[in-house]
């Protein structure tokens, strides 16, 4: 059975952010539009404030370059192995599943003349 993996991330944009001496998203906005990213000021708050499910190229980009940071340092991976189940060490059937045959009534048989 093969070991199963599970990757996740970490936004990391307000610690960048910080570090850089920027504490308000709306401090970014000006900068994404000398790139030629127009946000809303919603949406960087958003962008700010949670961690986004899909980013496009060129934002993140924008965002590398304001920052003078990589895509790793905006974004942090992790894989890690997912443990597999255990079976039940009984060793016969008691594995939780059920027999459905056991429950299954006995089909019927017709013949002719009775």
């Amino acid at each position: 059975m093969a070991a199963r993996r599970q990757a996740s991330y970490q936004w990391r944009l307000r610690e960048v952010m910080a570090a850089a001496g920027l504490f308000n998203a709306s401090d970014l906005e000006p900068l994404l539009a000398e790139r030629g990213i127009t946000l809303s000021s919603v949406q960087v708050w958003r962008l700010v404030t949670q961690t986004p499910e899909r980013l496009s190229l060129p934002v993140l980009a924008a965002l590398c370059d304001i920052f003078a940071v990589t895509p790793a340092e905006l974004i942090a991976t992790r894989a890690e192995n997912i443990p597999a189940r255990r079976r039940a060490a009984s060793g016969g059937k008691d594995d939780g599943a059920t027999d459905l045959n056991a429950l299954r009534p006995a089909r019927a048989r017709l013949r002719p003349g009775s």
